[in-house]
């Protein structure tokens, strides 16, 4: 997916600092809450989605740096989804759908089809583009997209990579989990990463509560899907990203609503190399960045092509008549680096 802001946040983040405030709640940690904001997807007549990494207040939780929400999307209303191909570079892209389906097409050659509970993880390295196209026979789209950073020993890798997972139901009492990416409560994703993280999908009986096993060493996010979801007994609204920090072992969740909820959990250890987010780009200077634009738009060998995209404009183009998104022009002064707080909660 893409980042289609037409004046994108310049973001550098890094981890590392000192505690958050005391607990608000006897027995119980602190809890931030990240709230989501509306961002257009693919042009004027697209669908729009939530938004909660990155942003001012939090840039980063473990290496996951992006996270978009969106449905459940009316596509006869919305158009669906059409992001015309578009680059990426020093990140993977995790596509998660709830319902739904997307075509997937990328410059390595990968073609396929984004489903509910299975894991699209595609990785950049050095550059890449893709599309992503919700199909004719889709009715609702409704899912996350996430990106990841690279770390820098593995960022400039000329491998355009395309791995697919479909997880099985881990039952729990009070609900079930998929897990797509790294390990939760004793099961595991076999994909590999390049950090120490975790991603996965969790769903609560009417009323249920559960005591969750984590890792001490993780920063962890639950973003609210559905229900009426308290974390660490601190209520978190729905499209909500709530930040827990390092040091839990545990942390509970509680579903107070008199029907299922969803929740997706992300987490990894804090990623202590300094970034900088633009677009659809991840690198570490100005100059990079400056470069990946300019070779984007000169529509580089860096890159690649997208070979057999369909909008739905027709054959080649999306609905607003784009074969390829354009970069939106870069600030007018040098972009500066904006810290992430520390791997603790903020007051």
């Amino acid at each position: 997916m893409s980042n289609v802001e037409t004046k994108p946040d310049e973001v550098v983040c890094k981890t590392g600092g000192l505690p958050g405030p005391d607990c608000a709640q006897e027995g119980r940690a602190p809890v931030e809450i990240l709230t989501a904001r509306d961002v257009p997807l693919g042009g004027p007549r697209a669908m729009g989605v939530r938004r909660t990494l990155p942003q001012r207040q939090r840039s980063l939780i473990g290496p996951w740096c992006f996270v978009d929400h969106y449905g459940p999307d009316d596509v006869s209303t919305s158009g669906g989804m059409d992001v015309a191909p578009h680059p990426h570079t020093g990140l993977q892209t995790v596509s998660w759908l709830f319902e739904g389906a997307i075509e997937h097409i990328d410059s390595g050659g990968n073609q396929g089809m984004v489903l509910p509970g299975e894991v699209n993880l595609m990785t950049s390295g050095r550059g890449i583009c893709h599309s992503e196209v919700s199909t004719e026979d889709t009715t609702a789209l409704h899912g996350v997209q996430l990106w990841l950073a690279l770390p820098d020993s593995v960022r400039n890798r000329e491998g355009r990579d395309f791995e697919h997972f479909a997880p099985e139901v881990t039952p729990f009492d009070g609900g079930e989990m998929l897990v797509f990416l790294g390990e939760l409560w004793g099961t595991r994703s076999p994909v590999a990463t390049y950090s120490p993280l975790m991603g996965a999908e969790v769903r609560l009986r009417p009323g249920a509560t559960i005591d969750l096993p984590i890792n001490a060493e993780f920063e962890y996010g639950v973003l609210v899907d559905s229900g009426d979801i308290t974390v660490e007994d601190v209520e978190l609204p729905t499209n909500a990203l709530g930040y827990t920090g390092v040091g839990l072992s545990v942390v509970r969740i509680s579903n107070r609503a008199e029907t299922d909820a969803r929740l997706v959990i992300i987490g990894g250890e804090p990623f202590n190399e300094e970034i900088l987010m633009w677009w659809n780009f991840i690198g570490r200077t100005h100059e990079e960045i400056a470069q990946y634009r300019e070779e984007w738009q000169a529509e580089g060998d860096r890159f690649g092509a997208v070979e057999g995209y369909v909008g739905k404009g027709g054959p080649g183009e999306n609905a607003d008549g784009l074969s390829r998104l354009p970069a939106p022009r870069l600030p007018d002064v040098r972009i500066k680096a904006r810290k992430n707080p520390p791997p603790h909660v903020q007051s």
